[in-house]
């Protein structure tokens, strides 16, 4: 199920349980999973895209493995809030994903998430090989952070 906005998101969710945030890319595929009650967001994994359906599996499995109740979509809106086809190219995979999986999916302001990712991974002095290695599991933790703290403002965090 889709939910277009967080606040239906959030009424779609049980009261406790792990969600995940995906940065999508056209190569990789971040994820950053929650905790329990919804708190904090962990970066977890990349995924290298190759076709939708391997995609799909992959990130099924991590939600399986994970026991998550809800999917936390980054939307790359342009800086003037329009969409252009990187955010209708996250639709379309959201529509493909929906088809495959019972969790609720929602969608995520992800402007400047990566930038953010890569000024936290600077000043941790990250090597630049390091970060390029774990740049899209971050944005997605970024992305993850912003709809917990949203969550939790609507009093569904948990």
């Amino acid at each position: 199920m889709i939910c277009e906005d967080i606040e239906s998101f959030a009424e779609a969710l049980p009261r406790t349980g792990a969600v995940a945030g995906l940065d999508l890319g056209t190569k990789t595929i971040g994820v950053a999973v929650s905790d329990g009650l919804r708190g904090v967001a962990s970066p977890l994994t990349v995924i290298r895209r190759t076709k939708f359906t391997a995609d799909a599996q992959a990130l099924l499995q991590i939600a399986a493995e994970r026991a998550l109740v809800g999917l936390v979509l980054g939307l790359p809106r342009n800086m003037d809030g329009s969409e252009g086809p990187r955010a209708q190219s996250t639709r379309a995979f959201a529509r493909n994903l929906e088809r495959l999986t019972p969790l609720p999916i929602t969608f995520w302001d992800e402007r400047l998430s990566t930038v953010a990712a890569e000024r936290a991974l600077l000043e941790g002095d990250t090597s630049r090989k390091r970060r390029a290695e774990v740049i899209d599991q971050v944005a997605a933790g970024y992305i993850l952070q912003g709809a917990l703290d949203r969550l939790r403002f609507l009093g569904a965090g948990g």
